[in-house]
């Protein structure tokens, strides 16, 4: 079954560096528009996992033979995997995280569609997961009237049934019917206050029910909406999609506003890459911003990880940095190992003048 990706999961695969033998990361696009069939997928793996296995060949010349046969043997694995064990079930994205010498295996199905890509390298490339995380979960949709009372939870991208107060309910009771629901509602924003909330209801409904919600729960609510009497958990999901969208696009304007507000006035922002990345390095980095597409070359130490960007000996222990073409993963584990979470800016265009990147910071 198709997954969601959380920060917790992406910190896992930020944790974990390959240190007897090479870590792959494959990204397949199972999108039904770009890949609507089996053979669509069988074909795209196929040639990622060919074009995979040629790159780590050149790349990669001084690993040992034992790493070369175990490298091969991942590549492999994929394959069978893919042919005999993964069911797409509507997954339009799939991610493969594989170390066979480090005892690593993480297959993935996931609810959002990816880029292809396929890298080899000690560490697992997590840019890609970044836009996904919490996409498709956590949501409570609440379909309320005067006899119904349903909340549904969105979990992988599908709205669930939790609760289910629909029954005739005498005129003289619906007061305490919707102060039932409302409750309910209630003791689900206070158990995960972060909840977006959704409503589904008529204008008068709408009215009755916000007297008898709580003001958590009513701050918790991000739209009000409209559908048919017996509208199916599917139709829900395609009616309340644009409004968490539209409540994702208005947490990004709150996010870059302090960022210019910190920047602006010389406070706790970073701008551009050599002062993201010198923050990242020092675990300062509380959420790091980046405009989708952009990237840049890097500089690591090979001995203790500390990036800039520019080529020099490293700071803290004289060794000579190496460079790397992945600046924006290398900045992503950094700030997810750290504590730190990541947004891919998608509504706002102010990172443009500062390299596509920045950070808000924690001092």
């Amino acid at each position: 079954m198709a997954e969601t990706v959380s920060w917790d999961g992406l910190r896992e695969l930020a944790g974990f560096r390959a240190e007897k033998g090479c870590a792959i990361s494959l990204y397949v696009d199972l999108d039904p528009s770009t890949t609507p069939t089996a053979g669509d997928a069988a074909t795209r793996i196929s040639a990622l996992l060919n074009d995979g296995e040629r790159h780590s060949e050149e790349s990669n010349r001084g690993l040992t033979h034992d790493q070369r046969i175990a490298l091969k043997g991942d590549f492999e694995r994929i394959r069978e995997w893919f042919s005999n064990e993964f069911v797409r079930d509507g997954a339009h994205g799939l991610a493969v995280f594989t170390a066979a010498l480090d005892n690593m295996w993480r297959p993935r199905a996931l609810i959002e569609s990816v880029p292809d890509r396929v890298r080899v390298g000690r560490e697992f490339h997590l840019a890609p997961l970044v836009p996904l995380v919490g996409r498709g979960d956590g949501a409570l949709v609440a379909v309320v009237g005067r006899e119904r009372g349903e909340l549904f939870r969105l979990r992988a991208g599908r709205l669930d049934e939790v609760v289910d107060r629909t029954d005739e309910v005498p005129g003289r009771l619906v007061a305490e019917h919707l102060k039932d629901v409302a409750e309910d509602i209630d003791r689900r924003v206070r158990r995960m206050p972060s909840t977006k909330v959704i409503v589904v209801s008529s204008e008068e409904t709408r009215a009755e029910l916000e007297e008898v919600l709580s003001s958590e729960a009513k701050n918790a609510v991000v739209g009000w909406t409209t559908a048919e009497a017996h509208a199916s958990s599917q139709d829900l999901l395609e009616l309340t999609s644009p409004i968490l969208e539209k409540a994702r696009a208005k947490e990004e304007g709150a996010v870059m506003e302090r960022w210019r507000e910190g920047a602006g006035r010389g406070g706790r922002a970073a701008s551009g890459w050599a002062e993201t990345l010198e923050a990242a390095s020092d675990a300062r980095v509380d959420v790091l911003l980046y405009e989708e597409g952009t990237d840049h070359e890097a500089w690591q130490c090979p001995a203790c990880g500390r990036l800039s960007a520019s080529g020099r000996q490293c700071p803290l222990d004289g060794t000579e940095t190496e460079r790397r073409d992945d600046g924006l993963d290398l900045a992503v584990h950094q700030t997810v190992a750290h504590g730190g979470t990541v947004w891919a800016v998608t509504a706002h265009e102010d990172l443009g003048p500062v390299e596509g990147v920045g950070a808000l910071l924690r001092y």
